[in-house]
C-alpha cells in the first residue's frame, strides 16, 4: 500500500536528515519517512506542487508536505495548491543539527576529544541566540570541504548527525516538523516517544 502522505524534500542529505530525526521519535515514523520521500532537486516548490497535483489526482485523499529551506529570502506560502508547505525558520536545515555533543557522538570521538566543541566555538557567532543563527549559512559550515570538515580531517555525515541526537536536544521547529509528519503519515500517536512531548511549541 502507498504512503498516505508525500513528503518532498530539496535534496537526499535533506531526505537522510529528517529520517535521522523521524528515529528519535520512532522506527515506524522513520520508515514513513523514507517511503514517502521525493527528491525535488532544490528549493522548487513549483515542481512539488505540479507532482502533487497529479499524484492527488489519481489518490484521492491524499496529504502533501513540502519541507523547504528559508535560504535567506522570505519564507513560502503556508500552502500551494493543496499542498502544506514548510519552511524552516533558521535559513538551512543543517543548522539544527549544530549540537556538539550529538556531533561527537555520530563521529563516535574518544570522550577527551574537544575538537567539535572547538570548532564550532571558532566558527558560530559569538551569541548563540536564536535571532543570530536564523542567517547562519550552516550547509557552507558543514559541507564536505567546509570548516567543520577540514578542522576534524574528515567529512561528516549529516543523516547520521541526526540519528545521533537525543530528543531532548531537537529544536522546537523539528519537533513542530515531526509532529506534522506523524499526522499525515498516519504514524499512531502512542507510538511516538518523547520528542516532540519534551519541546516547546
Amino acid at each position: 500500500m502507498p504512503p498516505p502522505a508525500v513528503l518532498y524534500v530539496e535534496g537526499p542529505r535533506d531526505r537522510d536528515i529528517l529520517e535521522g530525526w523521524a528515529r528519535a521519535a520512532s522506527l515506524p515514523l522513520a520508515r514513513a519517512v523514507r517511503e514517502s520521500a521525493v527528491i525535488l532537486g532544490g528549493r522548487q516548490l513549483a515542481r512539488a506542487a505540479a507532482h502533487f497535483a497529479e499524484e492527488s489526482a489519481a489518490r484521492p485523499g491524499l496529504q502533501g508536505l513540502c519541507v523547504l529551506d528559508r535560504d535567506g529570502g522570505e519564507d513560502a506560502p503556508g500552502s500551494a495548491d493543496g499542498l502544506e508547505v514548510f519552511t524552516w525558520s533558521r535559513r538551512h536545515i543543517e543548522s539544527y543539527l549544530l549540537v556538539p555533543a550529538a556531533i561527537h557522538r555520530a563521529l563516535r570521538l574518544p570522550e577527551h576529544d574537544g575538537r567539535v566543541s572547538r570548532l564550532l566555538r571558532r566558527h558560530l557567532p559569538t551569541t548563540a541566540a536564536e535571532h543570530t543563527l536564523r542567517d547562519l549559512d550552516a550547509k557552507r559550515l558543514l559541507a564536505d570541504t567546509g570548516p567543520i570538515a577540514r578542522g576534524l580531517g574528515r567529512s561528516l555525515a549529516l543523516g547520521r548527525i541526526a540519528r545521533a541526537m537525543r530528543p531532548e536536544e531537537l529544536h522546537a521547529d523539528v519537533a513542530e516538523l515531526l509532529e506534522r509528519l506523524r499526522e499525515a503519515l498516519l504514524v499512531p500517536e502512542a507510538v511516538v516517544t518523547r520528542a516532540t512531548a519534551l519541546l516547546p511549541r
